[in-house]
């Protein structure tokens, strides 16, 4: 019976052990009615192995669309006919009121985000550096961005800027990719990410989930992120923008989602898992519930051009759970 396979699977990540991918893969076939006992499996990995508190962030789109790239998903592409409040880099004043109206939520960390295939050539670098210092200097936040494709000198001006934590999706697998991106490769992202390893700042990647792609895709993924050994995994569940090429995909059933945050769980017992954008829409009233399969990270507040439940909500309903967000 696959709940058999489940305490199984389980004593041994909790033991110490890891998942292969064939046995990952098993997690993905279990009957429904032992979903719940996977998400109570994965609660107690997360317990043991990260504790109760739950890493919380706040993004700021400081530079919206207009973006080069041709992901299937993005509001933000120029490839894409979305109705979308678009504009130049925000000036430093108004990223720094941003970052302090995210730490008066109880953000632990705080990231500039920029619509954009990457930094080369890019005139707005020096402008995002200073902004950077300058949240160093009027705030007690953990900075981060999300910048795009870096070389390795602009990593090295954001760590000594103050940057301690930089974002990079993969998005989905590497044999999926070319179904959703053909305007950079997946080997231009992960080189980004060992340009930022490096340079012994911490790294936050994930991916969207809901695209199209097989169970088998998902855990590639996650085991192309165990191997990079991130530190941060933020899970986004798609969120069907019109007049994105992807505007019409069918959305993931609730149940299913909460599974894959589960296995991800599983197969990443020490990594934060983070909430990220869709789960509002996709998972409705059984948000509480990812807390339960094994999620420890959030992004709090509104996402890039969506919005949220609200700081308030998101921090009310981490504290209702038992468990602690990171910056209190």
């Amino acid at each position: 019976m696959s709940y058999d396979l489940v305490f199984e699977l389980g004593k041994k990540v909790l033991d110490g052990g890891q998942l292969t991918f064939d046995e990952a893969m098993k997690l993905t076939q279990i009957d429904k009615s032992d979903i719940p006992i996977l998400l109570g499996i994965a609660n107690k990995i997360r317990a043991k192995f990260t504790g109760n508190q739950v890493d919380t962030c706040e993004i700021v789109n400081a530079r919206s669309g207009g973006c080069s790239e041709d992901c299937k998903f993005c509001a933000q592409s120029a490839h894409h006919n979305v109705k979308l409040d678009i504009y130049p880099l925000m000036n430093e004043e108004q990223i720094l009121h941003a970052a302090k109206k995210a730490e008066s939520h109880s953000a632990y960390r705080f990231c500039i985000v920029t619509a954009g295939c990457g930094m080369k050539n890019d005139p707005d670098f020096e402008q995002i550096i200073e902004s950077i210092k300058r949240i160093g200097i009027e705030t007690g936040l953990k900075r981060c961005c999300s910048l795009g494709i870096l070389s390795p000198d602009h990593v090295k001006a954001l760590k000594a800027a103050g940057i301690t934590r930089y974002h990079h999706n993969l998005e989905t697998s590497q044999s999926f990719f070319n179904q959703i991106c053909t305007t950079h490769t997946y080997d231009e992202r992960i080189e980004t990410i060992k340009h930022v390893k490096a340079e012994g700042l911490e790294v936050c990647s994930g991916g969207i989930i809901g695209l199209g792609e097989t169970w088998e895709h998902r855990i590639e993924l996650a085991f192309a992120l165990k191997e990079l050994d991130v530190d941060s995994v933020p899970i986004n569940v798609l969120n069907p923008v019109k007049g994105t090429a992807l505007e019409n995909q069918p959305p993931l059933k609730p149940m299913e989602i909460l599974q894959t945050f589960a296995i991800f769980r599983m197969i990443l017992p020490t990594k934060i898992l983070r909430y990220a954008g869709g789960r509002e829409k996709a998972l409705g009233e059984l948000v509480p519930l990812g807390f339960l399969a094994g999620i420890n990270g959030m992004l709090i507040g509104n996402y890039l051009t969506t919005t949220g439940r609200g700081a308030t909500a998101d921090l009310d309903t981490v504290r209702d759970l038992g468990l602690k967000p990171i910056a209190e």
